[in-house]
C-alpha cells in the first residue's frame, strides 16, 4: 500500500507563502477570499501564511473591498517598501533606466544621452540615483540590476563589441558602483524576451526577432525558450554571407546606408530613419535604398529559416517602420514558392529591449525577495 504524500510543515509554509506572494505580485491587492480562489489554499492556510508574511514585513494592508456583496473585506498587498530592481538599456547614444517593484510596476524612470567622453558606469549610476531619489528610496533599496547592451554577452557577463572583449570589467565596475548584483544581457535577446512574455511572440513556440538599429541582430526563441548559444554568439546575423558582399562585411550599418545613398544619388549624410521617412513620402531614390535593405533582411531571414525553421520573424527597431515592413513583405513574396517566410511587427517598437529588461528585472527581484522572506533565519548555536 502506497504511503500518502507528506512533508515537513516548514516546507508547506514556504510553498504556500510563495504561492501567495506570487499571486499578490501578479494580480495586485487581494482579499483573503480572492487569495483562496487564486491559490487553492484553505482559509486557515491563507490566514496563517498572511500572519507570517505580515510579521516578516512582506505584506501590508491595502484598503477595503466594498464592491462585492456582504461585509467589507480588507485587502492585502506586497509591502510598498520591499525594494526595487533597476532595468537598464544602454547603447552607443543614450541610457534609459527604470526602477521596478516586485509586481513589475515602473516606479521611476530616467533617460539621458551619452556623450562620447562619458563613462558608461557613471552615467548609469547617475540615472539610477535620480530614480532612487524620485521614490525617496535608500541606496540599499535597489537589490539588483538587469542591463541590456549591444554586443556579444558571454555566460559570465563579459561583453565583446567593437572594442573587443572586456573580460567582465563593465559588469564588475557597475556592480561595485551600485552595490548590488548586476546581470548583463544582449539587448536584442531582451527584446525577444519581451515579445515572448508579453508581445507578438506570446503564441509562438519558436520565432526569430530581427532588430535593426545601428546594426542588425537577432534574438532566437526555440520551444518557448531564448537560445543564447554556447558562448553568447547566437543571433549575430549582421555578418551572414550575402553574395556579392565579401564574407565578413556588415549587411546593414551606417556605412552601408551611406554607400547605398551615394549609389542612388541621395544625401550620403542622411540616416536610415531619414530614408525611411522619405520613402514613406514617396521619394523614389530613398525607396530604392529601403528596398535594398529590405532585400538583405529577407535573405537573412531565409538563411535563419533554412536552419531553424521558426514559425515567424518579428521585425523590431527600425525594421518595424511601415516603409521597410512593406518592402520586406513584398520581397519575401517573391521567394514564397521556394521558402515561405512569415513576418510580424514588434509589439513594443524601439522600447522592446527596455521592456525585456523590466520583465527580467521584476522576475529576478521576486526570486530574490521571496527567497529571503521565506528562508528561516538560522537558529543561534547553543
Amino acid at each position: 500500500m502506497s504511503r500518502p504524500l507528506a512533508g515537513p510543515q516548514g516546507l508547506l509554509r514556504t510553498l504556500n507563502g510563495r504561492a501567495i506572494l506570487e499571486a499578490l505580485a501578479r494580480s495586485g491587492p487581494q482579499t483573503r477570499a480572492e487569495l483562496m480562489s487564486t491559490t487553492g489554499l484553505s482559509r486557515t492556510a491563507v490566514t496563517q501564511v498572511l500572519r507570517m508574511l505580515e510579521g516578516a514585513g512582506a505584506v501590508a494592508a491595502a484598503g477595503v473591498d466594498r464592491e462585492t456583496r456582504g461585509p467589507a473585506a480588507g485587502r492585502v498587498a506586497l509591502h510598498p517598501r520591499l525594494g526595487f530592481a533597476a532595468a537598464v538599456h544602454i547603447d552607443h547614444h543614450a541610457a534609459h533606466v527604470v526602477l521596478v517593484d516586485a509586481s513589475g510596476t515602473v516606479r521611476a524612470e530616467q533617460h539621458a544621452a551619452l556623450t562620447s567622453t562619458e563613462d558608461r558606469v557613471a552615467h548609469i549610476v547617475d540615472l539610477v540615483d535620480r530614480c532612487r531619489r524620485a521614490v525617496k528610496a535608500t541606496k540599499d533599496a535597489v537589490h539588483l540590476a538587469v542591463v541590456g547592451v549591444p554586443g556579444i554577452v558571454t555566460p559570465d557577463g563579459g561583453i565583446r563589441d567593437d572594442l573587443g572583449p572586456d573580460g567582465g570589467a563593465f559588469r564588475a565596475a557597475l556592480a561595485t558602483a551600485l552595490d548590488c548584483p548586476v546581470r548583463i544581457e544582449n539587448d536584442v535577446n531582451l527584446a525577444a524576451l519581451a515579445e515572448l512574455t508579453a508581445g507578438a511572440g506570446g503564441d509562438l513556440a519558436s520565432f526569430a526577432l530581427l532588430l535593426l538599429d545601428d546594426g542588425l541582430g537577432a534574438g532566437i526563441v526555440v520551444d518557448g525558450a531564448l537560445h543564447r548559444g554556447f558562448s553568447g554568439v547566437a543571433g549575430e546575423v549582421m555578418y551572414l554571407p550575402q553574395p556579392p558582399l565579401p564574407i565578413g562585411a556588415p549587411i546593414v550599418s551606417d556605412a552601408v546606408v551611406r554607400d547605398l545613398a551615394l549609389n542612388e544619388g541621395c544625401d550620403p549624410d542622411a540616416a536610415l530613419a531619414d530614408h525611411l521617412e522619405a520613402a514613406a513620402r514617396g521619394d523614389a531614390a530613398s525607396a530604392r535604398v529601403v528596398e535594398e535593405i529590405g532585400r538583405r533582411i529577407v535573405l537573412v531571414a531565409g538563411s535563419v529559416g533554412l536552419v531553424l525553421d521558426p514559425e515567424a520573424f518579428i521585425l523590431s527597431g527600425r525594421a518595424a517602420h511601415p516603409a521597410l515592413v512593406a518592402a520586406i513583405e513584398r520581397i519575401a513574396e517573391e521567394y514564397a514558392a521556394q521558402l515561405p517566410l512569415r513576418f510580424l511587427v514588434s509589439s513594443f517598437g524601439p522600447e522592446a529591449p527596455l521592456v525585456g529588461a523590466v520583465g527580467e528585472a521584476a522576475s529576478a527581484l521576486r526570486g530574490t525577495l521571496f527567497t529571503r522572506i521565506l528562508t528561516p533565519a538560522a537558529k543561534p548555536g547553543r
